[in-house]
């Protein structure tokens, strides 16, 4: 999977998420940068990505994760 096709599916988690069909992600997006992307939510975005993915974020990662940028390397170093 390229990046670009990680984008598109992370696009359309995050869309259907935040119920927002604007959000466009990009390597440096961070939670301040999206409306209604709050400590709650983002609980159900990691699990959203995990059922998208196919694939379980150990929590530790889930809390250190500066950007967008991490979370799609971490999927695509997951194979997903």
């Amino acid at each position: 999977m390229t990046r670009e096709e990680v984008y598109e599916r992370l696009n359309k988690v995050f869309r259907e998420v935040l119920d927002d069909e604007t959000i466009e992600l990009h390597d440096e997006t961070v939670a301040d940068d999206v409306e209604g992307w709050d400590s709650f939510e983002h609980i159900n975005i990691v699990v959203a990505v995990e059922e998208e993915f196919g694939f379980k974020i150990p929590m530790g990662k889930t809390v250190k994760m500066k950007n967008v940028g991490e979370m799609v390397d971490l999927i695509m170093e997951s194979g997903h």
